[in-house]
């Protein structure tokens, strides 16, 4: 397929390094860096839990007393 596109500074000069590097023409160039971008890394992110400090006085290990602490007894 032939196509015009047009390289920012820093794809074009990554395009480049990597035909002098290996000697390389222009579309086999692209082609590599076009499939090396492709299979790149598609891990998702790490999850983080985000926590929050919930005050003193109230033990949240256990729900069900930590919701009677805090509503009272009628709320089980």
């Amino acid at each position: 397929m032939r196509t015009t596109i047009t390289l920012a500074d820093d794809v074009a000069a990554a395009v480049e390094r990597l035909r002098r590097e290996r000697s390389l023409g222009l579309s086999e160039a692209v082609n590599e860096l076009i499939r090396a971008g492709l299979v790149g890394d598609r891990r998702p992110p790490r999850f983080t839990q985000k926590t929050h400090d919930l005050g003193p006085g109230v033990d949240y290990a256990n729900v069900a007393d930590a919701i009677e602490t805090l509503d009272g007894p009628s709320a089980r």
